[in-house]
């Protein structure tokens, strides 16, 4: 840790593009992954943990942009004067520490996150190997991963059910090899804080050298204790979290960064701990991510969700009435939520459109802004005020449109007590063309859906179809997540948003379709260039 960190300085390792990602569904584009990596550098994060580059060439091609133009200079508006390290998972083998070095390389402060599992039931059951193996493993792969980079990081996967004394010895034989950072997750969100509390400052007494490093901890929330032992681990002397935005990865999630960061910042009397994290951004990389990956923030959710600073009952309004800290002990303002400071409508300009979108973080390219000045004037002639929600909700859903291959050109509904529901679509496909088509449902929704499977003809299940207002009033743009699974059992997230629920509705279908299209693509240029290989 460097001495301008100090030892009162918590390092915010943001996993949202790794292990978030990982969660069912929430598969995102390189460009997508691009704009949250640009989103997590304004926030302040310490790490991003762009990806996995060894698990495929996409994979790969993500974790290089993004270390090429977020991890060379700091984006505008973060709060450190260097851009973030950009970091590569890699497992325990020299084809994927390599491969995550050639990722990472270009970035100004690279890192090869290395990892191997060291408990009894992993070792016997997953990696089939004994106790001297994996010690030999270690301490082969964490020095081949110092060759190549200066800063590397080493996990003991499933540390939380691995034997202490063991864990110990792995832990000082990785030190001993070049790592520089020592994580130790609860990799299956088994432990309680007391637990996780005694395995770090176990580690911390036990292990050779381990004044050279810093320490980490990476908490999933299986039984809901992710924050918890995240904080638990802190206190005991972990200098590293490992988060993600919204809390969202494999299973139950991960421990949620807004969680952690505003209970250091609250209790800062109880843990005397900081970050470097810009708070005020956070609402705002919240919505980002919860858009690119179609997982919506349930309302009740800490921090984030839409009743956090919500009261309801009298008795908690009139306290508030008398002082706010009777029943907040933070305000929405802290967290970036605290409205719009500027307000657009139908008579801004681009200039002032570019202004508040680079405020909010958000960069386009000439094309982009043009597509987004377009969107925003039609949204200004349906309401009033268009208001930051909006013009976030709105740019996702621009993207998401730009990235599709059938775009959404005309929708009519035709709906109501009598008669049978029917919908009539126009897309126009990638080729310019355009195809019309009329279908009955039992619902506005089913029939929309209906029409445009019949024009893009894909066998897909909808699981999930989720709507919600932006912002308040009737005139307020509505947000549509779709959630669909393929003939092969993948899962698809879209997302699209329009004062039109139907409109956001067909939008957000699409965008799930052409993920379903985009992974067939994929797939069907990996089996040939697999054909290829063999014949050669």
């Amino acid at each position: 840790m460097s001495a301008v960190e100090g030892n009162d300085y918590v390092r915010i390792f943001d996993t949202t593009l790794r292990d978030g990602e990982q969660s069912p569904g929430a598969s995102m584009t390189s460009e997508e992954k691009l704009e949250i990596a640009r989103a997590l550098s304004r926030l302040g994060v310490d790490v991003i943990e762009a990806g996995f580059p060894a698990s495929s060439p996409d994979d790969f091609a993500a974790v290089r942009a993004i270390a090429d133009r977020i991890g060379r200079d700091p984006v505008p508006g973060r709060p450190q004067a260097e851009p973030p390290i950009v970091c590569g998972l890699a497992r325990a083998t020299k084809n994927d520490i390599e491969r995550a070095y050639e990722a990472v390389k270009v970035a100004m402060r690279p890192r090869i996150h290395t990892f191997l599992s060291t408990s009894p039931i992993h070792r016997e059951h997953k990696l089939r190997m004994t106790k001297e193996q994996v010690i030999e493993r270690v301490r082969e792969m964490v020095a081949r991963a110092r060759e190549l980079c200066e800063d590397v990081e080493f996990s003991a996967e499933d540390a939380g059910r691995t034997e202490p004394e063991y864990l110990w010895e792995v832990a000082s034989v990785a030190i001993a090899a070049g790592a520089t950072t020592i994580n130790l997750p609860d990799t299956v969100g088994y432990l309680t804080p007391f637990e996780l509390h005694a395995m770090i400052a176990g580690v911390k007494k036990n292990a050779v050298g381990v004044d050279r490093v810093i320490l980490s901890v990476h908490c999933h929330d299986d039984l809901g204790l992710g924050v918890a032992n995240t904080l638990a681990g802190l206190e005991a002397g972990a200098r590293q979290a490992e988060l993600t935005i919204n809390g969202i990865g494999e299973r139950a999630g991960n421990a949620a960064l807004e969680e952690v960061v505003m209970a250091l910042s609250v209790r800062r009397d109880r843990m005397n701990l900081r970050t470097g994290i810009d708070p005020t951004q956070i609402t705002r990389t919240s919505r980002l991510v919860s858009a690119h990956t179609g997982m919506l923030v349930p309302p009740n959710k800490a921090i984030v969700g839409a009743n956090a600073f919500a009261h309801e009952s009298g008795i908690h309004q009139d306290g508030l009435l008398k002082h706010e800290k009777t029943y907040e002990i933070l305000k929405a303002e802290d967290v970036g939520a605290s409205g719009t400071r500027l307000v657009l409508g139908k008579h801004s300009g681009r200039h002032a459109l570019e202004k508040r979108l680079a405020e909010l973080g958000v960069a386009l390219d000439q094309a982009g802004l043009d597509a987004a000045f377009s969107a925003m004037k039609a949204l200004a002639d349906r309401k009033k005020h268009v208001t930051d929600a909006d013009l976030l909700a709105l740019v996702s859903s621009e993207r998401r449109e730009e990235l599709g291959g059938w775009r959404l050109e005309a929708l009519q509904i035709s709906a109501g007590t009598q008669g049978m529901p029917t919908a009539t679509v126009r897309l126009r496909g990638e080729d310019g063309r355009d195809v019309t088509q009329a279908a009955v449902g039992t619902g506005p929704v089913h029939a929309c859906f209906r029409a445009i499977d019949a024009v893009v003809d894909l066998p897909v299940e909808l699981l999930e179809y989720t709507v919600h207002a932006v912002t308040e009033g009737i005139d307020a743009l509505g947000e549509v997540s779709v959630r669909v699974r393929d003939a092969s059992g993948g899962l698809h997230a879209g997302y699209g948003a329009d004062t039109d629920v139907l409109v956001a509705s067909a939008k957000a279908y699409l965008a799930a379709l052409d993920r379903v299209l985009k992974e067939r693509v994929v797939a069907k240029a990996s089996e040939q260039a697999a054909r290829l290989k063999e014949s050669a």
